[in-house]
């Protein structure tokens, strides 16, 4: 049989994930998280496939330095969901950074991805993180452009 026509499937303890680290300084959030959304599901490898999980780690520095829209509102809404107890509104830009950007991944991710993935995104609010030993890619988001 010829070994040309064979579909290469990833098994389910494929181990071969990558460390990326993407400096968040001077970003927008909605294209930041979009590369995020992609590398955490692992779309820009060559053998991607959907039932497999073959996505990578991300860290992410200076998240406080995040660019969000300052034209329009942007509100988190907190419901307890209980008779008498009140809304709580909070504007995004007062609220963590961490927050908003995890607010932002897990929107673009499906409800079963969610919880495995968001568990790959390490995001720090200044340059120092406990990842070196990991020998993360250093990603330039200036010149990145994806096509999905």
């Amino acid at each position: 049989m010829n070994s040309l026509n064979k579909t290469f499937l990833p098994t389910k303890n494929y181990k071969n994930r990558n460390w990326f680290l993407i400096d968040c300084k001077g970003q927008t959030l909605g294209r930041l998280a979009t590369i995020i959304a992609t590398l955490l599901k692992g779309k820009i490898k060559p053998h991607y496939h959907p039932s497999v999980d073959i996505g990578d780690y991300i860290v992410l520095i200076n998240a406080d330095s995040i660019i969000v829209n300052e034209n329009s509102k942007h509100y988190l809404v907190y419901n307890p969901g209980r008779p008498g107890h009140s809304l709580k509104i909070r504007n995004v830009s007062d609220c963590l950074p961490q927050l908003t950007i995890e607010k932002a991944v897990k929107g673009m991710l499906s409800r079963t991805e969610t919880k495995r993935l968001m568990r790959r995104l390490n995001i720090y609010n200044d340059q120092n993180h406990p990842h070196q030993a990991q020998n993360p890619i250093e990603i330039d988001l200036s010149n990145i452009h994806l096509s999905i």
